[in-house]
């Protein structure tokens, strides 16, 4: 029996943006196939991401579906956020960038990825990857604030992690995996049980 029930069966975007941390999405993958054999499961990376991974590594390593989060040149032929929406039964973002989160937060939908959450109901998980003092800026906590009143987002919060630029322990790395992969599990109960209309907010996990 999966320790995540309620994930198993389903299908799961996990996205990435461009946060060093996005280096770990190919194992991150591989976990998730691990405690849920079942779910399928599409992996799709900000152009900013492709600083730190690249599809190639995720189809290598994963053998995962994968794509950029961007507009399509070609001739018009489908519209990729109604795809990616009607696709995605639960969503990973990991990790989340302040950037990313503060355009979700605001309702901004510039692109397919983004376009896709700000219209869909099925449950979002955030897991930030914040620079030193980030965790504590005015922008984030108001961010965090807004996306509370979305009861289909969870936020975690970072953890104690070390900096690259720095070289010291601060609040910023994004959550472990495993946390995430246990909200999604909680929220989609959560959702499950909601009377049809509910609105009520999703608390930040701490």
């Amino acid at each position: 029996m999966t320790g995540y029930a309620d994930v198993d069966g389903k299908r799961v975007l996990l996205a990435g943006t461009g946060a060093p941390a996005v280096t770990a999405l190919p194992e991150a993958v591989l976990r998730l196939r691990y405690h849920c054999p079942n779910a399928r499961t599409r992996v799709l990376l900000t152009r900013q991401a492709l600083r730190f991974v690249t599809e190639t590594t995720v189809n290598l390593v994963t053998g995962a579906e994968s794509g950029l989060d961007e507009w399509s040149d070609e001739p018009y032929t489908a519209a990729p956020h109604v795809e990616l929406g009607r696709w995605a039964e639960a969503v990973i973002v990991y990790p989340a960038t302040l950037h990313f989160t503060g355009r979700l937060a605001l309702g901004l939908s510039d692109s397919p990825l983004l376009l896709s959450l700000q219209c869909t109901t099925a449950p979002i998980v955030l897991v930030p990857s914040l620079p030193p003092g980030g965790v504590d800026g005015r922008a984030y906590r108001k961010h965090v604030e807004a996306l509370h009143d979305r009861p289909n987002v969870a936020v975690l919060p970072p953890v104690a992690g070390y900096s690259m630029t720095t070289g010291e322990q601060n609040v910023g790395a994004p959550a472990p995996f495993a946390d995430a992969l246990g909200r999604l599990d909680e929220l989609l109960r959560e959702l499950a049980a909601a009377p049809a209309g509910d609105t009520r907010p999703v608390q930040e996990v701490r």
